[in-house]
């Protein structure tokens, strides 16, 4: 249940953080202090959420996930010899 916790910080955070910036957009100095400081939260926030969302991702694969990236893998294909290339005749004539 982390990551479901991690996401509604996440959304709160960034519905305060532009409300302040439109708030600061029109002059107000006291919001554009408190845009700067979310957007260090945010960042703290965005990095917790990157690592718990492959974690989960990680954890729960579903067996058809899985068997669909087996599907998508290819086999080895065996590559042709080149064949050595003719050269050209030359004519005789003079």
């Amino acid at each position: 249940m982390a990551l479901k916790e991690t996401m509604s910080q996440l959304q709160e955070l960034l519905t305060c953080v532009t409300k302040d910036l439109e708030k600061g957009s029109r002059g107000n100095k006291a919001a554009s202090q408190r845009v700067r400081t979310g957007t260090v939260k945010l960042e703290k926030i965005a990095k917790l959420y990157r690592k718990q969302s492959v974690a989960h991702e990680k954890t729960n694969k579903t067996k058809k996930e899985v068997s669909a990236s087996a599907a998508k893998a290819k086999p080895a294909v065996k590559k042709k010899k080149a064949l050595p290339k003719k050269s050209p005749k030359k004519s005789t004539r003079k």
